[in-house]
């Protein structure tokens, strides 16, 4: 009897830098990964940091097979510039029925092929995190990270009108728009915002709510 990956496994193809990252992280994260490429050089590179790399032809949905692949619940296409390759792919996982397929594109065309390839979560890491560093290099956000719907998370310092003052007092959130979630004072930790929070001067303020409004509450700082 073949072995069930359903729960924990995860199969991922191609080994660049985005499929290795994505592969070495859920290695650490305590699941059981496949991975797969078709560069010997780069499946030899990775042999020592994963448990289970081997190189194959991804595109032929009867080699996945015989590698037991369709044992999987859950695969991550991470194949770069060959957008052939990468669309075959998708193809064979979904006709092995992996349930679960995530697939790096390239951009919206590559992105809208995949979807209707098989894919069911398609990611854009070039261009997220370009919007990312571009929220971060202005310097009023420590962190930011979108959802698809318009939502974001930031962390961002507390403006001049907060300072010395609780939440409640404030009424950042009917005059923003935006929900403090947490807290974080330097040499600290964190703690979750509750109405009688006070607010520090050097506070580091969890912020969440729609994206523009995020932004318009970060840029007060």
């Amino acid at each position: 009897m073949a072995e069930d990956h359903s729960d924990n496994g995860v199969v991922v193809i191609g080994l660049g830098r985005f499929g290795g990252a994505v592969a070495e992280s859920l290695v650490r994260l305590g699941h059981d990964v496949l991975a797969i490429d078709q560069n010997e050089e780069l499946v030899q590179s990775w042999s020592d940091r994963l448990t289970h790399v081997v190189q194959a032809d991804t595109t032929d949905s009867e080699t996945l097979r015989r590698l037991g692949v369709q044992e999987f619940g859950r695969a991550v296409v991470g194949i770069g510039t060959d957008l052939e390759a990468s669309v075959l792919t998708v193809l064979a996982l979904a006709e092995l029925g992996v349930g679960d397929i995530w697939a790096k594109a390239l951009g919206p065309k590559h992105g809208r092929i995949l979807e209707r390839t098989g894919a069911h979560h398609v990611v854009y890491p070039e261009a997220e995190m370009g919007e990312r560093v571009a929220h971060l290099v202005t310097g009023r956000m420590m962190d930011f990270i979108e959802f698809d719907d318009g939502f974001a998370i930031v962390k961002t310092r507390a403006p001049r009108e907060a300072v010395g003052r609780t939440l409640e007092e404030c009424r950042l959130r009917s005059k923003y728009g935006i929900t403090v979630v947490g807290v974080k004072s330097p040499r600290t930790d964190f703690v979750h915002a509750q109405p009688g929070t006070t607010i520090a001067r050097d506070d580091l303020l969890i912020v969440c709510g729609p994206t523009k409004l995020v932004e318009a509450f970060a840029a007060l700082t």
